[in-house]
C-alpha cells in the first residue's frame, strides 16, 4: 500500500507534462518533373506561318469555335499534358485596314477582360522587321485565367494571337515556376515566327 501511494503521486505527476511541440511544416506543392527541351519546327500544311516550337507541345487542330467551325483553318492549340498547360493560338487573314485595326482593338479587349483580378499588365513590343513580324506580349501578374498573351502581325495580310492557360486553380505562387519555364519558349516561338 505504502508503494502505491508512492508510486502513484509520480505517475500522475509524469502523466501531467505536456509533449513537445513541433514546429508546423510549411505548405507544399507538387514537385515538377521538367522536361528535357528540343526544337520541332510547325510548318502546318493548313496554316500560312512557321515557327520553332518545344517538343513537349504537341499540335491540336481545333474542328469547333462553339457551335461553328473556326475562322480560318489554322487555328490550333499547342499542348502540355506533362505541364498541364495550353498555348491557344488562332490566325485570321486581314482583309483591309479597317479589318486590322479591329482585330488589333479585340486582341486588347480580350487581354483587358483579365485586367479586373490581375495586379499589374505590362506590354512588350516585338519586332522582327527581317521577318516583317510586329505585335505586343501581354504579360498579367495575379491570380488570371491567362498570364500570357500576344499578337503578331505583318499589317496587311496576316494576323496571329494566342493565350497561355494552365488547366489547374489560378494560384500564382504555384504556377510562377511552371510559367517561368513555359515563357521561355513561347519567346523562342515569338522569336522563330515567320510568314509563307
Amino acid at each position: 500500500m505504502i508503494r502505491l501511494v508512492v508510486l502513484l503521486p509520480l505517475l500522475i505527476f509524469g502523466a501531467c507534462q505536456q509533449p513537445e511541440l513541433g514546429t508546423p511544416k510549411p505548405r507544399m506543392y507538387p514537385k515538377v518533373d521538367y522536361p528535357v527541351r528540343s526544337k520541332v519546327q510547325f510548318d502546318e500544311a493548313y496554316c500560312k506561318l512557321k515557327f520553332e516550337y518545344p517538343n513537349y507541345f504537341s499540335v491540336e487542330q481545333d474542328q469547333y469555335f462553339f457551335d461553328s467551325k473556326p475562322i480560318d483553318p489554322c487555328w490550333f492549340d499547342l499542348v502540355s499534358k506533362q505541364l498541364n498547360s495550353q498555348l491557344h493560338c488562332s490566325y485570321i487573314p486581314v482583309n483591309n485596314r479597317k479589318h486590322f485595326d479591329q482585330l488589333v482593338n479585340d486582341a486588347f479587349k480580350m487581354t483587358s477582360k483579365h485586367n479586373q483580378k490581375a495586379n499589374y499588365r505590362r506590354e512588350q513590343l516585338i519586332k522582327n522587321p527581317e521577318e516583317n513580324v510586329h505585335g505586343i506580349l501581354f504579360e498579367h501578374d495575379g491570380p488570371v485565367a491567362s498570364p500570357l498573351q500576344f499578337f503578331v502581325t505583318d499589317s496587311t495580310k496576316h494576323f496571329f494571337r494566342a493565350s497561355l492557360y494552365f488547366k489547374s486553380q489560378v494560384n500564382p505562387d504555384s504556377i510562377a515556376p511552371v510559367y517561368d519555364f513555359v515563357k521561355t519558349d513561347i519567346l523562342e516561338i515569338i522569336e522563330s515566327f515567320k510568314w509563307n
